[in-house]
């Protein structure tokens, strides 16, 4: 057989594979059907499935007997063990099918060995789980009080997701004397319920009516909703306004000025609305004939004059109000108002200033004389008798002369003019009458001011802020000074204190003598100087002159005025150029070198950032950012270079960044030159670190070599206090061996402690820093000679020393 033949073979025997495979897929059997109520347990059996397919049982779990829903969730699934369909989460009739009936959930079962699919079909029947419902639990209805018997009035209906007898059936409508409830169809499902007003309304008796309609469903038990049905029941015109009393008496003085209230009218009308709102109006016309002297508000009732009473003219007022609502058919009723004139004391005092001095000093003595009054008054009797004087909290008193008719305005106090630059004195006057009448008369005075307050400054002390590399002759900042006084008495110059703390500082600095503004001579360097205080003088133009003075503080701010400076690497011509070797098997992450770099200035403008400007092999070196730090990425190759060049980038964060670059030179030494470097490398790499940790190291040296030799000489002189006294009482120390000096050993931690001092002392002293089981024992020590020697105990530790500290931001890892 040909290779072409077996191909077509082949070819056809997979085609009839596939043809009967489809048409055993396709192949179904009679629909079984199953019926089942919503809301079923999870878990619970719809019907043996297997049974009713005619499957053996024993073989279902080999055929894979599974249930297909299509789009739908997987509501059901088969168990494999028996066969049997079972539910696998909560059945809503509602949310499936809404009101459609009947309620069908479509399934395929399939088998395999051979494939089969069959059609299933589960019928959901629904189960009284809703009670009907209204959109809202409130309903507001209005019906005018007029509404005559048999008027229909359309309530919102109620809805109810069940179908069938678990559907809405009817309404119920609660017991009530005014309306009954009627229902029409309307559709198939949906039920409108009617209130039919059977009885009349009447708004001033019953102004609203509170019902609760129910819906009740069909269902066993039964289910319903209630809706709470407020009827407001609306007014018409059918009362007339009624006065609250149908006469009412007033008394007013003669002397009352226009827009004096008299009496507010009260009518009342029980309809509401517009029938319920009441307009007054003023009908009548007076006996006398003259113009109307009342004004009547037509809205509030309220009565007020508008003219001059006069008792002598008119003792009584008879006045007729009519009160009337705003319906469509105006209903009124009308109020009687009396109004009685009474006689009073209608003449005031008079009140005459016959001198006067308006200026005077504010150091002018309590008795000084400012104006001379004149009072009088019309009347005679009690009504013409009068009385002066003045209202509290002025300095000054009225002295009345020994007829009555004149007073004398004197100081009756010191007087400040910062407290008060001038007075208006108001004096009173008022008769005996009844009631009494008063006038008034306001006098001005002024004070005069006189040189007896300093200058004072707005702040003490001032502090301010100056950015460094300021523009010299530029002013820098302020200070100002008031003075509450007047005139040249508050003119202020200014002036720097050159003989107090700070004259140093005050050379480069001007003052400006008029407005208080410094300006700086020189340009400032943080780095040299970052803070310094000086004292302004203010002083007045009185006579004789006050002054002041106010402490300022100033403050340099830095500036990113200084480029980073490269450490290393560093040339012998002192450029930023250096190399360094590295052997060729070297792994990834081997560190190559560490690039250092510092910056005078601080903050943000100190901290430095590192970055690889160019690199001959981006895929061989790395440069840490903040550390400097060069590490290898991969290990070398045969193919990698023999040597690479890096420009290495250095720069601050200042708002205006400034940076530096070094040039690093790496060369790749083979294995054999590796290793005869290595030894040159360690060496020359441990010459560069010990430069650097010798420097730090003298520094921490001289600091503690000064305090070591302060406390050695207070332990000294400690120890050689009078032996006299020592021994007296050291005698007493039970072990007291004849040193004056007496050392503890104390452990803290993996730290272990020595304190020595004199006998006296240690005994009483607690060791700082030991706990309940620290073990605490005495320790001396003598040399060869025999000598107490002395060990401070905090400086003696079980480790040697501490990592130490530098000043200034510098970027080394």
């Amino acid at each position: 057989m040909t290779e072409g033949t077996g191909k077509l073979d082949r070819t056809w025997r997979s085609c009839l594979y596939f043809v009967g495979l489809f048409y055993l897929f396709t192949k179904t059997s009679a629909q079984i059907r199953y019926s089942i109520q919503e809301e079923l347990k999870v878990g619970s059996s719809v019907g043996n499935l297997a049974k009713d397919l005619g499957l053996d049982l024993e073989t279902v779990a080999g055929r894979n007997l599974r249930v297909v829903t299509g789009a739908r969730q997987e509501l059901f699934q088969v168990n494999q063990n028996g066969g049997a369909l079972l539910v696998t989460r909560r059945i809503d009739r509602e949310a499936l099918c809404a009101k459609t009936t009947p309620c069908m959930v479509n399934l395929k079962a399939v088998v395999e060995n051979p494939l089969a699919m069959h059609q299933i079909a589960v019928e959901i029947a629904d189960v009284n789980d809703n009670a009907p419902v209204f959109s809202d639990e409130n309903y507001n209805i209005e019906v005018l009080e007029s509404a005559t018997t048999g008027a229909r009035f359309q309530l919102e209906g109620a809805h109810d997701p069940d179908v069938g007898l678990n559907d809405l059936h009817s309404y119920k409508l609660s017991q009530n004397a005014f309306f009954r409830l009627e229902t029409e169809s309307f559709g198939e499902n949906d039920k409108i319920p009617f209130l039919v007003l059977q009885r009349s309304l009447d708004r001033e008796h019953v102004a609203e009516i509170k019902l609760q309609l129910a819906a009740v469903d069909g269902g066993k038990p039964q289910n319903s909703g209630v809706l709470n049905v407020t009827v407001i029941v609306s007014d018409v015109n059918d009362n007339a306004p009624v006065c609250d009393r149908s006469q009412r008496s007033v008394s007013v003085k003669e002397n009352a000025p226009a827009g004096t209230f008299l009496i507010r009218l009260n009518a009342t009308d029980s309809d509401e609305g517009v029938n319920g709102e009441i307009e007054y109006s003023l009908r009548s016309k007076f006996r006398n004939g003259e113009s109307d002297i009342f004004v009547l508000d037509n809205r509030t009732g309220e009565l007020k004059i508008k003219g001059q009473l006069d008792f002598e003219e008119n003792q009584v007022y008879e006045l007729k109000i009519v009160a009337a609502d705003r319906g469509s058919v105006s209903l009124s009723t009308q109020c009687s108002v009396v109004v009685k004139v009474e006689d009073v004391n209608d003449n005031q005092p008079e009140i005459e200033i016959t001198s006067l001095s308006g200026r005077i000093a504010e150091d002018a003595p309590p008795g000084t004389v400012v104006a001379l009054v004149g009072i009088s008054d019309l009347d005679s009797g009690d009504n013409g008798q009068i009385k002066c004087f003045l209202p509290g909290g002025v300095p000054f008193n009225l002295r009345p002369s020994p007829d009555g008719h004149f007073y004398s305005l004197v100081t009756s106090e010191n007087i400040d003019k910062e407290s008060m630059s001038s007075y208006d004195i108001e004096i009173i006057a008022k008769d005996l009458g009844t009631p009494p009448l008063c006038s008034t008369k306001v006098i001005h005075v002024q004070i005069e001011d006189v040189n007896d307050n300093s200058p004072l400054f707005s702040q003490s002390p001032y502090t301010f802020y100056v950015t460094e590399n300021n523009k010299p002759g530029a002013s820098i900042f302020s200070v100002s000074a008031n003075d509450v006084d007047e005139g040249d008495n508050a003119r202020v110059s200014y002036s720097l204190d050159r003989t107090g703390p700070g004259q140093g500082i005050t050379s480069f600095l001007s003052i400006n003598e008029e407005n208080g503004t410094i300006y700086a001579l020189k340009s400032f360097d943080f780095e040299s100087v970052k803070t310094f205080r000086f004292h302004v003088i203010a002083k007045d133009s009185g006579r004789p002159p006050l002054a002041s003075n106010v402490k300022v503080n100033v403050f340099i701010q830095d500036q990113n005025d200084n480029a980073p400076v490269i450490l290393s690497p560093v040339g012998t011509n002192g450029s930023a150029q250096g190399a360094a070797e590295i052997a060729r098997y070297v792994n990834g992450g081997h560190l190559v070198t560490k690039v250092r770099a510092y910056d005078p200035d601080v903050g943000y403008n100190g901290w430095l950032l590192f970055s690889l400007l160019e690199v001959s092999d981006h895929s061989l070196f790395s440069l840490d950012r903040y550390t400097g730090q060069i590490r290898t990425l991969r290990s070398l190759t045969e193919t990698d270079e023999a040597e690479h060049r890096l420009l290495i980038g250095v720069k601050d964060n200042g708002n205006i960044s400034l940076s530096a670059t070094a040039t690093l030179t790496i060369k790749v030494l083979e294995p054999k030159e590796a290793f005869a470097a290595s030894d040159v490398e360690s060496s020359v790499a441990d010459e560069g670190e010990n430069r650097l940790v010798f420097y730090l190291m003298v520094t921490l040296g001289s600091v503690s070599g000064l305090l070591l030799i302060s406390i050695i000489i207070l332990i000294v002189m400690q120890c050689s206090k009078s032996t006299d006294y020592s021994s007296k009482f050291l005698q007493q120390d039970t072990n007291y061996d004849g040193t004056l000096c007496h050392s503890i050993q104390y452990r803290s931690g993996e730290k272990r402690y020595m304190l020595v001092g004199p006998r006296m002392s240690i005994g009483s002293t607690i060791v700082p820093g030991s706990n309940g089981n620290t073990l605490v024992v005495p320790d001396r020590r003598r040399t060869a000679s025999g000598e107490d020697c002395v060990y401070p105990g905090w400086i003696l530790q079980h480790r040697a020393s501490q990592a130490h500290s530098h000043t200034g931001m510098h970027a080394d890892g």
